[in-house]
């Protein structure tokens, strides 16, 4: 059977129950037509990079599905009636990754960098407003230049005396 990885966003204001709910439907729909999941991934509430349907935030899930065509037909066929859900998208793969996919170790990497004081939390506290920030290039420019003399009153007309 074919392998796929199937996301789908549910409205910021559907509770995760609701998700879970809806997660448990759509698989119960695959299981139902011959097909199994294979994994599945809640990312969690996310920022759009533009509005759906008066939306700024989406609950973003991930099924890494091994099914029939028909399968996933029907799943994106009870998306499209669900009020609740924004958006989906059907990826044909090679193989499934193995552990977890790369949102998730994006979190945890984002989790890590937080617990060791990385990132903008120094802006938060003042940090970057107390650093003195040093002279302005064009400003050092300036200081290493020779200053200009007095020029002539020819030089200026362009005109050269040789």
């Amino acid at each position: 059977m074919p392998l796929y990885e199937h996301v789908f966003l549910t409205r910021q204001d559907a509770s995760a129950q609701q998700v879970e709910e809806l997660t448990a439907q759509f698989k119960g729909i695959i299981e139902q037509m011959g097909g199994k999941v294979a994994k599945t991934e809640q990312w969690g509430v996310k920022s759009l990079s533009y509005r759906l349907r008066k939306n700024r935030k989406a609950h973003f899930t991930l099924f890494n599905v091994e099914a029939p065509a028909a399968a996933l037909n029907e799943i994106e066929r009870q998306e499209r009636l669900s009020e609740d859900v924004l958006r989906y998208l059907t990826v044909r793969v090679d193989e499934h990754e193995e552990g977890p996919s790369a949102m998730m170790r994006k979190v945890d990497r984002d989790r890590e960098r937080d617990d060791r004081g990385f990132g903008f939390r120094d802006r938060d506290r003042g940090g970057f407003r107390d650093r003195d920030r040093g002279d302005h290039r064009r400003d050092r420019d300036r200081e290493s230049r020779p200053p200009r003399e007095a020029e002539d009153e020819s030089s200026v007309a362009g005109v050269r005396e040789e």
